[in-house]
């Protein structure tokens, strides 16, 4: 689909709802935020996500004809549906998203995974063509891969969920998804502040705190920070071997830390690399926090569209 004029574009997380109308061009013309009510159910969720799209939809002028929303969890862009999620929005699996929203908007709506969309103004970045790793490394691990200018989406919307690729340094450790020893369980920043914990027998609930005792060369910290940055670099070298990407970009709260973690992970990443690829190195993102709600807002070109229901 083409779209003429302003979209809106809804980012949804755990904690916060982001909200943009933003033009064709990618400028954004209206912001609004709000705390998502995880809590609440999937039905208070929709009703939140309906209230941010009508506090940005401007009011002068052409209003917006389509709604994107990026969202938490596995999403099937086709269905419209979240197949997958954890309890960070309880109950949040199984919800009708794209119908739910737009029945409530009146809007016909496109739907994928918060990563993906947040992934789309890189790939666009990269230029035609390009082929492309994401990773969002920050509470968890997520992902986006996009081969020859398109991203890959998969069965019931589950590519790029790279935080349950197996991880040896994570092995025997539970991850988030009921499984045992993926990235996640040793990359994020809980599973960082939890091999901390392991390590000292002195339990950290902030990444930050073992960042700071890293930076006064406490040897436990630097060793919990490496130990994640390294699972991380060694799973993106594989992914690149394996997708042979024109960029590699990790991005998340995760790699803000300092040098230590992103030097320790782009060593690793480095030395798992075959000869065609010895020079790639992976990059921060080139896009801030309107990321994903420019990506939402781009959607309806992307993915299908879901109309609401007749009236």
């Amino acid at each position: 689909m083409t779209v003429t004029g302003p979209a809106i574009g809804l980012d949804l997380g755990g904690t916060k709802i982001a909200a943009a109308l933003v033009a064709p061009d990618g400028t954004v013309l209206a912001r609004h935020t709000r705390a998502t009510p995880a809590a609440g159910g999937p039905d208070a969720v929709l009703d939140a996500l309906a209230a941010a799209a009508r506090a940005v939809d401007g009011g002068t002028g052409p209003g917006p004809g389509v709604l994107g929303v990026a969202a938490a969890g596995v999403i099937d862009p086709v269905t419209g549906t979240v197949t997958s999620a954890t309890d960070s929005i309880h109950g949040w699996a199984g919800t009708a998203l794209a119908v739910g929203l737009a029945a409530r908007t009146g809007l016909p709506v496109a739907c994928d995974n918060d990563v993906r969309a947040t992934a789309a103004p890189e790939l666009a970045a990269a230029g035609a063509g390009a082929s492309l790793v994401y990773a969002a490394i920050g509470t968890g691990v997520g992902g986006a891969v996009a081969v020859g200018g398109r991203m890959v989406h998969g069965t019931a919307g589950i590519a790029g969920h790279l935080g349950h690729v197996p991880s040896p340094e994570a092995a025997g450790l539970p991850c988030t998804c009921g499984g045992t020893g993926h990235l996640e369980a040793i990359a994020s920043g809980p599973g960082i502040a939890a091999v901390y914990g392991r390590l000292t027998g002195l339990p950290v609930d902030r990444l930050e705190t073992v960042a700071e005792r890293a930076a006064s060369g406490e040897e436990p910290a630097v060793r919990a920070i490496v130990t994640g940055a390294v699972a991380a670099g060694r799973v993106l070298g594989g992914l690149a071997n394996t997708l042979g990407p024109d960029r590699v970009v990790v991005g998340g709260g995760v790699p803000h830390i300092g040098p230590l973690y992103w030097d320790a992970l782009t060593e690793a990443f480095a030395a798992e690399l075959m000869p065609p690829l010895a020079r790639l190195r992976p990059s921060r993102p080139l896009f801030g926090a309107d990321a994903a709600v420019i990506g939402a807002a781009r959607l309806p070109t992307q993915v299908p569209l879901h109309a609401p229901p007749p009236s």
